[in-house]
């Protein structure tokens, strides 16, 4: 039986201390040796089963995104720029999050946050943040709509990730939902002949996820401004400005100029940001949401506040970056890339591709993109390795696409790559 501090010198296992901690790798370790007591495992296989452990026990881990897709939900969507980890990590300690230092009195919360989303948005009157989009729509039914109708066309019934479903969301708050048109088309007279005392509010849900071609027809925002009731657009994405790379994902100003009373969208997708569900518009529907007893509930940490912030002030987050980044340059940097693994003995090719929006957005739209292509059995193995590496498994092979990969991390790739 290898001997615990012989064990706790394995390089991999030293790595893990000075990440999670030297008493949790050595008690780990020590689970290890009594599997191999056991029988369960040999004694030369003992260091592997910690690490096996550590990954089960321990706190997320980094991901080389190359799967070529930029907001991919299960990895967290946007990553956070430079500027928003270093106000994160102030903001763990000890900060004036709902504190004047001025006054020494009670200031309003995430004053910072609220100050350069409303910057960024200038035709919203009024501004809040909640802890995510879904949260966004629950607390403006819950407020708007408890008890009263829900005006919505069957075509924007979605259904958002994991199973959830915005008409099941809607109702859980005490609304009720009245659907118009088809899921096809969607006309001006569907919503008018709906409206009456118990309507709450108009809802329009940009679909994100999915697109209906042929035979369609729904009715514009500036359409539904003249019906003389609340009309409540959730664009999903977060764009707040117009994006000319992806001309039909709607942009907050834009629904807003056109009439919209208040809109939700995330923060965490084309924003570039933590996540988060903003709410945008009329000033004394936004102050009615954020008077909601409700709104306690669904209030966002000092840590958002504090990314969601340094993102709205930064001018180029990650996923601007990535979604603008240049075809030719991810073409050479593919090339280097292949290149060095195949001096390092690695079957390695760099080849066209291409990458998409992903998190719910811009569906259908591809982006030019470079890609590193492997053997398909290097794919578990990167996976599981530090860092681990996401690729996507395309035509029997391993590509690794690196439109949403820095170029920063490009050394990292072939290092886990080379082994």
């Amino acid at each position: 039986m290898p001997r615990t501090d012989a064990v706790l010198a394995d390089p991999r296992l030293v790595a893990a201390a000075e990440r999670l901690g030297r008493p949790l790798v050595k008690t780990v370790v020590v689970q290890a040796q009594e599997r191999a007591r056991a029988g369960a495992i040999t004694p030369a296989q003992v260091a592997e089963s910690a690490l096996e452990g550590l990954r089960a026990l321990g706190p997320l881990r980094r991901v080389i995104n190359a799967t070529g897709v930029l907001l991919h939900t299960n990895l967290g969507r946007a990553p956070l720029s430079a500027g928003a980890i270093r106000a994160a990590a102030i903001a763990a300690g000890h900060t004036d999050v709902e504190f004047d230092l001025h006054t020494g009195a009670r200031g309003r919360r995430g004053r910072g946050a609220m100050a350069a989303l409303a910057a960024a948005v200038p035709a919203a009157e009024a501004v809040h943040v909640v802890n995510n989009n879904a949260a966004a729509l629950v607390l403006a039914a819950t407020a708007l709509a408890a008890g009263r109708e829900i005006i919505i066309s069957r075509g924007e019934l979605v259904e958002i990730g994991d199973g959830f479903r915005i008409p099941d969301l809607l109702v859980s708050t005490g609304a009720r939902l009245r659907e118009v048109g088809t899921t096809n088309r969607t006309h001006l007279p569907d919503y008018a002949d709906a409206i009456g005392e118990d309507t709450g509010f108009v809802l329009k849900v940009h679909p994100s996820n999915f697109r209906v071609e042929g035979f369609t027809g729904e009715v514009g925002v500036g359409e539904l401004a003249t019906l003389g009731v609340p009309v409540v657009v959730d664009i999903g994405s977060g764009l707040l400005e117009r994006e000319p790379l992806l001309p039909g994902e709607p942009a907050a100003a834009d629904v807003l100029r056109a009439g919209a009373d208040l809109v939700t969208a995330s923060g965490d997708k084309l924003l570039g940001g933590p996540q988060a569900g903003l709410l945008l518009g009329r000033r004394d529907l936004v102050e009615r949401l954020r008077r909601h007893p409700l709104a306690r509930a669904l209030r966002v940490d000092k840590l958002t506040l504090a990314a969601l912030e340094a993102t709205l002030r930064d001018p180029v987050p990650p996923v601007a970056a990535a979604l603008h980044a240049d075809p030719a340059l991810l073409a050479k940097r593919a090339e280097a890339i292949a290149a060095a693994l195949r001096r390092a003995g690695v079957e390695a090719t760099a080849v066209p591709s291409l990458a998409t929006v992903g998190g719910g957005g811009a569906p259908g739209v591809t982006l030019p993109s470079a890609a590193v292509s492997l053997p398909a059995a290097l794919a578990a193995p990167l996976r599981t390795g530090e860092p681990a590496v996401a690729g996507r498994i395309e035509d029997g092979r391993l590509l690794l696409d690196l439109r949403a990969v820095a170029p920063e991390e490009d050394t990292e790739l072939i290092r886990a790559v080379a082994g």
